[in-house]
């Protein structure tokens, strides 16, 4: 028999995930679905004496793929979580006062020859033709009109190509999860780690102690226990990066409203003096947060400015949150495998909490050890993840280097800063002729980062020359025909109140 196949005999058989909420309750979900043929005994640990962070309510596309993985619909989850319809993020005052773009979930225009359809729009843009970008985009229509459609299963061409996200109370979709992975064997222990127990020789983590008793032993342990990370951080010892010289914004104030404008489909953020404003609409309630840099206003001020901009009243208490932008030096050492807070955080600007909790699962099965847990896998797991973390981080410094609010402090220390060198090379080749650079593990692709170029108002100083293979008059023509194509399609939308009803059908 194939050596390979002989060691089988050390699988894993038992997995703690530690700590609840969201990431907890997803990783129970995510292992007990996929995992489920190993025959694996699954345990969550958390605290109802311990609260959760909690206040992440938007996500990006990927998260679809994650319920359908998990065995959920999207209509089911929008139901229970109280959730709405996102088709992308709509910034106001990035650039400057005044100004607002869109980051859709969907592609702008149609290539042609090999070219992409951007360079056409460079060179009608060469040509005095000032045509807005987003004119081109169905799914930033959609947005702008306050209307929805499913997307189709076999678009006509790639004007007809988006997606969508969903917001939701993040509280709801951790106990949708919870019953879905009680229904899925997951064992669940309500109860403080009072004391980790750690193998001498070897470090692994062998049990935890709670305050009750209870001693819980496992092979594989997740580590879910948000900022405080007790089993990476903790017990093992593993060193937090600190990216505060990138992304200077530390703290959060979160804080409900009642809803009192139209719903928009859209995830909405306006930058302020000292950092920036979310507003998430949910079926029962606004979602609202300040995310600010303590170098340039005091909490009590920041909360002020929260609510005095915020469209409806407030409901409940306003949650003050700190935290370090950055990530373990190690997301997985030993037996333990951080996932969520515990592994690093990423201000939300553009919701991607969520998806490093998915994409760190889905890394994870895919890299599934045995207990004899071989070192080139928690390398290739740590490569991966550092990896994405940081074209994540780059993304959003991209948000902040490109503004034009002169004469506010933190602007103009984004706007001049140095960069990381991946990043400004992305930057310059954009500036030279229009180049999108893509990198390995990028979690965000091309129409992306177009979105904000053109947001931001950052053009070349030249198209390429492959877009001389019609002349301006064809691609006027074309684009006045795509224009009419977006626009007819958009009318065929339902309102976004009737998004759940259109999804549903």
């Amino acid at each position: 028999m194939d050596s390979a196949v002989a060691g089988q005999g050390d699988a894993i058989r038992s997995i703690a995930i530690v700590g609840g909420g969201t990431a907890g309750w997803m990783a129970a979900s995510y292992l007990a679905r996929t995992l489920g043929h190993a025959k694996l005994d699954i345990t969550l640990i958390d605290s109802s004496e311990i609260g959760t962070v909690g206040v992440g309510e938007a996500t990006v596309p990927a998260i679809r793929d994650f319920l359908a993985t998990v065995g959920l619909t999207d209509a089911d989850v929008l139901d229970a979580t109280e959730g709405t319809i996102k088709l992308g993020i709509h910034f106001a005052d990035w650039a400057e006062p005044g100004h607002r773009f869109y980051h859709p979930f969907g592609l702008y225009g149609v290539p042609a020859r090999g070219v992409p359809f951007h360079q056409y729009w460079l060179k009608l843009r060469a040509a005095g033709h000032d045509l807005p970008l987003a004119d081109y985009c169905l799914c930033t229509q959609l947005a702008e009109h306050d209307r929805f459609l499913a997307p189709p299963e076999r678009p006509g061409s790639e004007l007809g190509v988006f997606d969508f996200a969903l917001h939701f109370d993040a509280s709801k979709f951790a106990a949708a999860l919870r019953t879905l992975s009680l229904s899925l064997g997951v064992t669940h222990l309500d109860g403080r780690i009072e004391g980790v127990e750690q193998a001498p020789e070897t470090g692994q983590v062998r049990a935890v102690h709670l305050a009750d008793g209870r001693r819980v032993a496992a092979d594989l342990w997740i580590d879910c226990s948000g900022f405080r990370g007790l089993l990476i951080g903790e017990a093992m010892g593993v060193p937090y990066i600190d990216w505060r010289n990138w992304l200077p914004c530390d703290r959060a104030i979160a804080l409900g409203c009642e809803p009192v404008a139209p719903y928009r489909p859209v995830t909405t953020s306006t930058a302020r003096p000292a950092g920036w404003q979310w507003h998430i609409p949910l079926q029962h309630r606004i979602g609202n947060g300040y995310v600010y840099c303590s170098d340039y206003i005091e909490d009590d001020e920041a909360e002020a400015v929260l609510r005095a901009n915020i469209e409806g009243p407030a409901m409940g208490e306003a949650r003050r949150i700190r935290f370090t932008p950055g990530h373990r030096t190690s997301f997985w050492k030993g037996n333990v495998v951080a996932i969520g807070l515990a592994s690093g955080f990423l201000e939300p600007l553009e919701s991607t909490s969520i998806t490093l909790i998915q994409s760190g699962l889905e890394r994870l099965v895919r890299l599934f050890p045995d207990r004899n847990f071989d070192p080139a896998l928690a390398a290739l797991f740590d490569r991966q993840s550092t990896l994405e973390f940081e074209r994540i981080r780059d993304y959003l410094i991209l948000h902040y280097c490109l503004n034009r609010r002169e004469g506010e402090p933190l602007w103009d220390r984004m706007r001049t800063m140095e960069l990381p060198e991946p990043l400004q090379l992305k930057i310059d080749a954009w500036r030279a002729q229009g180049e999108l650079v893509r990198y390995e593990w990028e979690t965000f692709q091309d129409p992306s980062w177009l979105s904000m170029y053109a947001g931001f108002d950052v053009h070349p100083r030249r198209y390429n020359v492959r877009a001389d293979q019609f002349d301006t008059a064809e691609l006027r023509a074309t684009f006045d025909r795509m224009r009419k194509a977006v626009d007819d399609t958009v009318r065929l939308g339902v309102p976004g109140r009737d998004f759940a009803s259109q999804l549903r059908r």
